[in-house]
């Protein structure tokens, strides 16, 4: 059965290569180095004679996560190589910055069994770290094969992803099956994997509550938030279909429609009105021209961060909204805001992270899908660091009342920094557990 699903992703490189070529147009990173992706490399073979960690983090949030786990191994085998690989252009574009001299960063190889052989002859890793999801057949097998240890590590599993691949048993079970070791963020996702096939040897948490956000990034952001007069809301990570859903919703909310009546009575459409200041950070950096123009097609104007000087500029806040068009800031955007809500949850697509919204002390608005973190938005629930609603338009209403009652919004607060450090502690295990596989692998290099 792996033959005939290799045999179908061979047949599908062709419209890969398409695509790529595509999505290239809006995001170059996707036309850089192609043919990584099919075992194909510029740089000479490794010599084998080394340590080399693979870590794969299929995209932006997997890499941040990576970073914590990268550090913590560099201090434990200082004599280490790091090879990082990706799927996506943002989490590559990410990866980079995470590099020390003789470290390797290419694409993940397309799951065929010759790109995959092609890439571990190349490269000689020592142990695969795969984070959090990205279980591939050929990649499993082929690495066994080799003689290359791979663990899961953070490893989460959705009900919905469970029944998914449960369909497609005759792949992952094989695979699941296949891994040297697994290790689960909560008692529930391991429960998920066992029933995969995959043999679970530990529950550590998340890895991401042992993030430290960027503290000049954090500072910055939160002396903009002393000098704005109103109190600042963010949406994080939006996703598309729910920012047009959101923007209507702050059309028909009380304030604004009270102060169109004014300045339509004053015959102004310049007086400075008092009222939440809206941001919106979509998830995807792709998007962020189309969001803009989304915001002016509903009536409201944009002042972009790519356009700021030192800080957002005076401006109406009922009228105006602060568009996140930028990478790697969002300790700032949060440090800027009194409330966020959180992308991705409005929808059914399962939520966005909002531990790294609790460790900047930022509390959480969030809709009812999160089942991609859901332990996370059940434990921010139970703490008191987020609030849960049925739809954007009782979200926009909640954000009103918490930010009209600086009490409540100063306990939230308190709670969401009280999450973080509470749920600490994945890291310290998750190195220690690759150290001892390691020495019980017997891993050349060592």
């Amino acid at each position: 059965m792996r033959a005939l699903y290799s045999l179908a992703l061979w047949i599908a490189q062709p419209f890969l290569r398409r695509k790529l070529a595509k999505r290239s147009v809006d995001e170059p990173g996707y036309g850089v180095a192609v043919e990584e992706r099919f075992g194909r490399y510029t740089s000479a073979p490794v010599s084998g004679q080394e340590l080399i960690v693979w870590v794969h983090a299929v995209s932006l949030g997997e890499t941040r996560t990576a970073a914590l786990l990268i550090a913590g191994l560099r201090e434990r085998l200082p004599g280490m190589r790091l090879l990082l690989t990706h799927g996506t252009a943002t989490g590559r574009a990410e990866g980079t910055t995470l590099l020390k001299t003789g470290d390797m960063q290419v694409w993940q190889p397309w799951d065929t069994p010759g790109a995959v052989q092609r890439f571990l002859t190349h490269f000689k890793p020592s142990l695969c770290i795969l984070m959090e999801t990205e279980v591939w057949p050929n990649l499993v097998a082929l690495s066994q094969q080799n003689g290359v240890p791979l663990v899961l590590a953070n490893a989460r599993m959705s009900e919905k992803s469970r029944r998914q691949a449960a369909r497609l048993g005759w792949l992952s079970r094989p695979a699941m099956a296949a891994l040297s070791a697994v290790w689960a963020q909560t008692e529930a996702d391991a429960d998920r994997l066992r029933q995969l096939g995959a043999t679970v040897q530990g529950v550590f948490g998340n890895l991401k509550f042992d993030a430290a956000p960027d503290a000049a990034k954090l500072a910055t952001g939160r002396a903009w938030r002393a000098r704005t007069a109103s109190p600042v809301a963010l949406f994080t990570s939006s996703r598309e279909g729910e920012e047009i859903v959101w923007l209507k919703a702050l059309r028909d909310s009380t304030p604004f429609r009270a102060s169109a009546q004014a300045q339509q009575a004053q015959g102004t459409t310049n007086s400075i009105a008092v009222g939440v200041q809206w941001m919106v950070v979509p998830r995807h950096p792709q998007r962020f021209e189309a969001v803009a123009a989304l915001i002016e097609q509903q009536g409201f104007t944009v002042s972009r961060r790519r356009n700021w000087q030192d800080g957002p500029p005076v401006v109406d806040p009922l009228n105006t909204i602060w568009l996140g068009d930028s990478l790697g800031e969002i300790p700032m955007y949060y440090g800027l805001s009194d409330v966020a809500l959180l992308g991705g949850s409005f929808e059914p697509l399962g939520g966005q992270n909002l531990i790294e919204a609790a460790a900047c002390g930022c509390p959480v608005i969030m809709g009812p899908n999160t089942f991609n973190f859901l332990q996370a938005a059940e434990l921010a629930q139970a703490a008191g660091a987020a609030i849960r609603v049925a739809d954007l338009s009782e979200a926009v209403a909640k954000t009103g009342d918490l930010l009209g009652n600086p009490t409540d919004q100063a306990t939230m607060t308190l709670a969401a920094l009280g999450l973080s450090r509470t749920h600490r502690g994945a890291l310290e295990k998750t190195v220690t557990a690759v150290t001892v596989l390691l020495d019980q692998q017997g891993v050349h290099g060592l």
